[in-house]
């Protein structure tokens, strides 16, 4: 499992725009049509990537937590289906199923959201304002696969309290680190 980190997106970016099919409804829908009133996360995960299944758990309470709070959840798939099948639609469904993610899963088929948000890895976090403007990325917190540092979900969760209730959020951000996402070759 290679280690990639995030691009880090600059900080006051306006939120991408995307019209994306969720595996979980088979409706189609837009960042409009998801974001929360208070604010926004955007996460990029996989269903195969070992990083992604360390921290699925702490994602689902993440997401139980902040969502009766006014935050949207989204989570996109971007990966090549053809290489890699069992990050597709189907799959993407039962894993949403299985991991009890009741928020969108979206599939980013043309990989162009993925670009748009310069996405490197799964999971990479952007956290939006109630304006649309990215005030966090990286990483959920210190924990990988085998460092043995517990679960917490910190510093994704310090950033989401500073958008409801009004803190600073520090500038200086930890890069998340997971699977590179599977680019297509073009």
């Amino acid at each position: 499992m290679a280690k990639t980190p995030s691009n880090m997106l600059p900080l006051g970016t306006p939120a991408p725009k995307f019209w994306l099919k969720d595996t979980n409804s088979n409706y189609f829908y837009s960042f409009e049509d998801l974001k929360g009133e208070k604010g926004t996360l955007v996460m990029f995960i996989c269903n195969h990537c070992p990083y992604v299944h360390h921290v699925i758990d702490e994602i689902v309470k993440v997401a139980n937590d902040y969502r009766v709070q006014g935050i949207g959840i989204i989570a996109i798939s971007s990966n090549d289906t053809d290489k890699y099948p069992q990050d597709g639609p189907g799959p993407m469904a039962q894993f949403a199923f299985e991991n009890k993610m009741d928020f969108p899963y979206l599939f980013d088929e043309t990989q162009e959201t993925a670009r748009a948000f310069d996405a490197a890895c799964t999971p990479d976090f952007y956290l939006f304002d109630n304006t649309d403007k990215l005030v966090y990325r990286g990483q959920l917190d210190d924990s990988r696969p085998g460092n043995n540092i517990p679960l917490s979900g910190s510093d994704l969760r310090n950033a989401i309290d500073g958008i409801l209730y009004n803190r600073a959020i520090p500038e200086n951000q930890k890069p998340s680190v997971g699977c590179g996402i599977k680019w297509r070759l073009v």
